[in-house]
């Protein structure tokens, strides 16, 4: 029987390079985005509105994915975005949505899809993470502190549905070339308090290249496709050049050695 998966984000970047491997490579794909548009054509994708902080919509496109192909094997929580800037200048309304998007919507979408993971007796769930789950930079703590999150109940869901057959995977990726600079980042500066100011700059400074200097969406939906199809109980997959070497580098240091490093690269030191 053809395998189906569904992915959260599919719009641009990663989730849609995702949908276009998975079906390139014969899977059924319930390809999902808060407003649903062409993605590509093809008889084996059904795309879908699924908002991650919309619940019903959820449950909506869990339910239409099995009425079309009859099950789902695989889910990938893609979907999700980067809020930066000084603490002091950030709306409370930014963190609900940051935490909301990042970690409950993940969180809902595992949910609402347990109950036919669990009648089947299998399934495999990918969250993808970042090396910002791993390590922080500074002005990221909207944003690291909901990767950790992600990385934190991945783990401990691993434990928990593992014993029933079902799989838990994070991807972490490194930089990736999409749009994350642009839509997928939302940066907090007002009020543009002066004593902030040139870590601001700083900050910007770095997250450019990063972006630019990334892997394509391609290479990590590779990843992607690996942890869900490997079989294998592999929790974590470094994802792209940059991310397996800064989490190697972050691996091998205790904090006194890491965390200095950061700071001098973002001029703290």
């Amino acid at each position: 029987m053809t395998q189906t998966v569904l992915i959260t984000g599919t719009s641009s970047g990663l989730g849609r390079a995702t949908a276009q491997l998975f079906a390139d490579r014969g899977w059924n794909v319930v390809a999902t985005m808060r407003t649903p548009a062409p993605l590509f054509d093809a008889p084996n994708v059904l795309v879908t509105r699924l908002d991650v902080q919309d619940i019903p919509s959820i449950h909506a496109a869990v339910e239409a994915g099995i009425a079309r192909f009859g099950r789902i094997d695989a889910i990938v929580n893609n979907a999700g975005y980067g809020a930066y800037g000084p603490l002091e200048s950030t709306s409370w309304e930014t963190v609900e949505r940051q935490f909301g998007v990042n970690v409950l919507g993940p969180l809902a979408t595992i949910q609402a899809v347990l109950p036919h993971f669990r009648a089947n007796g299998s399934g495999v769930v990918v969250n993808v993470s970042s090396i910002g789950g791993r390590l922080a930079f500074p002005l990221g703590t909207l944003y690291h502190g909901t990767k950790f999150a992600v990385e934190g109940l991945s783990e401990s869901l691993a434990y928990e549905l593992g014993a029933i057959g079902i799989r838990v995977k994070i991807v972490e990726p490194g930089g990736i070339k999409t749009d994350f600079g642009g839509r997928s980042l939302d940066f907090s500066n007002e009020p543009a308090i002066p004593e902030y100011q040139p870590l601001v700059h700083n900050v910007l400074g770095a997250l450019g290249p990063l972006v630019a200097d990334g892997s394509e969406p391609s290479a990590i939906a590779e990843v992607v496709f690996r942890a869900v199809t490997d079989g294998s109980d592999q929790l974590r997959y470094a994802a792209g050049p940059d991310g397996e070497q800064m989490i190697a580098a972050r691996e091998a240091a205790r904090d006194a050695d890491f965390l200095p490093g950061i700071k001098a690269q973002f001029g703290l030191a």
